[in-house]
């Protein structure tokens, strides 16, 4: 008896969490797998196809390329083009003596729109950064914490109660205090219950959290619409009429009306347009799929940690919106599911307790009960061996 009493407490001694405080705290992700790749995406694709612009623009020089007529000198022409190029306008005939001026300012805006469009889609990062991420880091700390506490508690648990069993001379004693116990729900730890049960009623996350993927949306949409009203009317518009005749030139005789341009950066306008576009496009689907993934309860997590008594309370209250900030947290717990040790022990006791044959001594409600697997097939010899000595 001695020899399997020191083999449990072995086995329990190594089922204990070490005490780990601060070098593990740095690893937490505050933001979601699909927010960060939504985040790198829509902020960086716009920076990289600035870049695109940017080389090409100073790879290829000028921009654009006029046909000066003959008689113009090199510096005349450069003239028209750097003239040209400021103005930006394409100057039809729209009817007898009436001129129909176009402009073409999204080719020269182009790098700069990038940015801009950049810059807006890095402030729903800001935020959540500044918004969230306080309370939330707070929070899973929190619960993190508490939640391998709870786990520790129940192994210590059960290292005093195979301590009391060994000293006890009478068992009948033992397991009708242990049943009183479990009935008066003595081994349960009511803080972390209480304090997810709080979150069930508070909203300042979810709200934040909705905001940021509801402007990301907005954005897309500005950006849909900017393309769709500046972009498409020039997109496949490669020359233009470009009028030089102001100011000093306004009386010169040899100088046309109309000069024709040529924009020689056009296929980089199209691939931007098009990138950008087919980018934000993909993106629609994934930010959409982050907004229905509030809509119900992520219970994989759950369903390891109600070996705990506080989230077998839990599981019973989920009947409600799950639209609330305690559902944006069990979405965090599951991506730093990597800090939380207790996991992979709770996952494996979830198996035993799946596989176990003798399912009705498991109480789920009573952690230590069902986290101490390795136990199960002896103690219910314990409890009814001496009841078949008394009723033989």
């Amino acid at each position: 008896m001695s020899l399997a009493h020191t083999a449990a407490e072995y086995m329990l001694s190594d089922a204990l969490l070490p005490d780990r405080r601060g070098p593990h705290l740095k690893g937490l992700r505050l933001e979601l797998p699909l927010d960060r790749i939504v985040k790198f995406v829509a902020v960086g694709s716009p920076l990289l196809l600035m870049s695109l612009a940017f080389a090409q623009e100073f790879s290829s020089g000028s921009p654009i390329s006029c046909f000066s007529p003959s008689n113009f000198s090199v510096q005349q022409a450069a003239y028209v083009d750097s003239s040209c190029w400021d103005s930006l306008v394409h100057h039809e005939q729209d009817g007898p003596g009436q001129n129909k001026m176009k402009s073409l300012w999204p080719h020269k805006a182009l790098p700069y729109s990038l940015l801009a469009l950049a810059l807006l889609m890095y402030l729903p990062v800001l935020l959540w950064q500044y918004a969230a991420v306080p309370a939330l880091s707070s929070d899973l700390l929190f619960i993190i914490s508490e939640l391998d506490k709870s786990y520790n508690r129940s192994i210590r648990l059960v290292q005093h109660m195979l301590k009391i069993r060994q000293k006890s001379s009478d068992p009948y004693v033992f397991w009708d205090e242990l049943e009183k116990a479990r009935k008066e729900r003595y081994f349960e730890f009511p803080l972390l219950e209480r304090y997810l049960a709080c979150k069930q009623r508070s909203h300042s996350l979810v709200a934040t959290y909705l905001l940021r993927n509801s402007l990301l949306l907005l954005f897309t949409s500005a950006t849909y619409l900017y393309l769709g009203h500046f972009h498409l009317d020039i997109f496949f518009q490669e020359e233009f009429s470009c009028s030089i005749k102001t100011g000093l030139l306004s009386d010169e005789t040899h100088v046309p009306n109309l000069i024709t341009c040529r924009l020689t950066l056009l296929s980089v306008f199209q691939i931007v347009s098009l990138s950008s576009i087919a980018i934000y496009t993909i993106l629609v689907p994934v930010i959409i799929y982050n907004l229905t993934r509030l809509c119900r309860w992520d219970k994989r997590l759950l369903s390891v940690y109600e070996m705990l008594p506080a989230f077998d309370l839990l599981s019973r209250k989920m009947l409600g919106c799950p639209i609330n900030d305690l559902n944006v947290i069990l979405l965090f717990l599951r991506a730093n599911v990597s800090e939380l040790i207790s996991f992979s022990w709770l996952s494996v006791l979830c198996v035993l307790k799946e596989t176990t044959t003798q399912k009705h001594n498991i109480d789920t409600v009573v952690d230590f009960m069902t986290l101490l697997a390795g136990l199960e097939p002896s103690k219910p010899k314990q409890f009814t061996h001496p009841a078949c000595d008394e009723h033989p």
